[in-house]
């Protein structure tokens, strides 16, 4: 559901008044400092967009595209017009100024919007991606039913998701991810592929990699530009910063910090699969 196209302006005004008790969240600290991440970083971007044959002059919809990271690129580095839309407004503020600092603004629109009711008509785009998105919908099908919905024929629809690639996972394991992400719900590969027929998609393609910290990290940080990195930097430095001088803040973090054993599990059965189906 469109809550209203965001205004340009400073997300210093989504801070709480003075006195005012701030609540933290997954998605409300990611928005507050401008940075937003997904598994497998900007490899499993290159590879979802290659798998949707991404080419110059398509019309591609981003759904939860966050601060934008990946949009700007598609319309400077791919020649596309891109539509962005996320959930929240802050996101997609810094979109918006991230688009207008990279040149394309007049290739790019951003909106606010809701992943199961799309506010657009029927086949107005050649490709349909996300990236670390469908995990949060409480009603997944009727997300990605929407995101074919709004496919043109012979277009495509793409998802980076996080996939169990050993199955069942520890219930622990489950329920901290569901604690700390908002309520997230990762698929298996069956699980995902599904949702993508059910969908009326046809000729699926499926790729699953396996993740370590440290190459989740590097293929985070490798594709960034100079603006990227200075951005990531800076959001660092407003974590720490939070961190000493908000006590609420610090009552988060270790609320979201996972016990040694659920950390070791985490890449043992947690990895992402690249999704791809086309619209007949």
């Amino acid at each position: 559901m469109i809550e209203g196209k965001s205004k340009m302006g400073s997300i210093a005004e989504s801070e709480p008044e003075a006195g005012e008790q701030e609540e933290f969240s997954y998605f409300r600290v990611q928005s507050r400092w401008g940075a937003t991440k997904h598994m497998g970083g900007f490899k499993a971007t290159q590879s979802l967009l290659e798998m949707c044959q991404i080419t110059p002059g398509k019309r591609v919809l981003e759904v939860g595209c966050g601060v934008g990271m990946t949009s700007w690129r598609l319309a400077k580095e791919y020649g596309c017009t891109v539509v962005g839309v996320d959930l929240s407004e802050e996101m997609i503020a810094w979109a918006e100024k991230r688009a207008i600092r990279e040149g394309v603004s007049e290739q790019t629109e951003f909106r606010v919007a809701n992943a199961e009711q799309l506010p657009f008509e029927y086949q107005e785009f050649d490709i349909v991606f996300c990236e670390s998105v469908t995990a949060f919908p409480e009603d997944k099908q009727r997300a990605v039913t929407e995101y074919a919905r709004v496919t043109k024929p012979g277009g495509y629809v793409g998802m980076n998701e996080g996939t169990w690639i050993n199955y069942p996972p520890p219930e622990d394991l489950v329920q901290y991810l569901q604690q700390t992400m908002e309520n997230a719900v990762f698929l298996n590969h069956d699980g995902w592929k599904n949702l993508l027929e059910e969908a009326g998609l046809e000729d699926i393609q499926t790729v699953i990699h396996e993740m370590s910290m440290l190459e989740q990290w590097r293929n985070q940080m490798s594709g960034l530009t100079a603006g990227d990195r200075r951005d990531t930097f800076k959001a660092f430095g407003s974590f720490f910063s939070l961190y000493l001088h908000n006590p609420e803040f610090r009552k988060y973090t270790r609320k979201i910090r996972p016990p040694r054993s659920t950390l070791r599990q985490f890449f043992k059965y947690l990895g992402y699969g690249i999704y791809v189906g086309r619209k007949v």
